[in-house]
């Protein structure tokens, strides 16, 4: 059942003329809830709020984002809530109406069990042809526009759980809702999110959990030939935790120890069993 409050009145329908559906014009963050509450909401909340910076959207008080929230998962179990925030209603044209006064929407979905094979033995992914555009002013942020992940997920084989997307340089910068990790001579590495992709809040926990156990973390361009060549391969976001990724095409990847040491290092952040 989707529990949804729309500017924290229940409610089902947005307006027509909200600039988030007619343009992307918004944000967005979804987080795990286990026994009704969010998990990484500091994350979550940082980027979010970083991301209105950027696009010049008035965000609303962290407080009552955090009271409507406890409101739609008071009764979770487990779950998924989404929080979208948007510039809000307008006429036509893409020019803002300065007027406008921000749409957000806090909802509440069923959790969708991920099968615990694939944190345990892994997942297939492929790359994909689609690419992922070059935009500093929209890079790192969780914005509406998700074209490009749509037209790439829509790419993947029947046995593939991700895909992976490269920019027009042949730089790999993340999977269509994962961030990306590889393991090469006991270094942790991490595509460098300076231009394109989603600086993912698990991305973020990894890196620093991964510097507390003074593990070689760096984030740097990645190349195909350098994920094909890599020990290790894994894949993280909020939801899943991590998933190891144990092919990519022809190419076959054991479950490392490296990879191992990170899952165990971020058990307490996600909803895994």
């Amino acid at each position: 059942m989707l529990i949804t409050l729309i500017n924290g009145m229940p409610g089902e329908n947005v307006s027509m003329r909200d600039r988030g559906f007619q343009y992307g014009d918004g944000l967005f963050e979804t987080l795990a809830v286990v026994n009704g509450s969010p998990l990484l909401w500091d994350r979550h909340m940082q980027r979010l709020l970083r991301g209105a910076a950027r696009l010049g959207i008035d965000a609303p008080s962290e407080i009552l984002l955090r009271q409507e929230a406890e409101q739609v998962c008071r009764s979770a179990g487990c779950g998924v809530l989404k929080i979208i925030l948007t510039r809000g209603i307008s006429g036509r044209g893409y020019a803002p109406d300065k007027q406008a006064q921000p749409t957000r929407t806090v909802s509440l979905s069923p959790w969708r069990d991920y099968p615990v094979e694939q944190r345990t033995h892994g997942v297939a992914a492929q790359f994909c042809r689609t690419m992922i555009s070059r935009n500093q002013a929209t890079a790192g942020i969780k914005h509406l526009n998700r074209i490009e992940q749509v037209l790439a997920r829509a790419e993947l084989e029947q046995e593939c759980r991700e895909g992976l997307m490269c920019n027009e340089f042949g730089h790999v910068i993340a999977g269509t809702m994962t961030n990306l990790f590889i393991v090469s001579q006991d270094r942790l590495l991490t595509p460098d999110l300076s231009h394109s992709g989603v600086e993912g809040v698990m991305r973020g926990l990894v890196l620093e959990r991964a510097v507390e156990r003074s593990l070689d973390a760096r984030v740097m361009n990645i190349s195909k030939s350098d994920v094909l060549q890599a020990d290790e391969v894994f894949l993280t976001n909020s939801l899943i935790g991590l998933w190891p990724v144990r092919r990519i095409e022809t190419k076959e990847y054991p479950l490392g120890g490296m990879t191992q040491r990170i899952q165990e290092a971020i058990v307490d952040a996600y909803a895994g069993d």
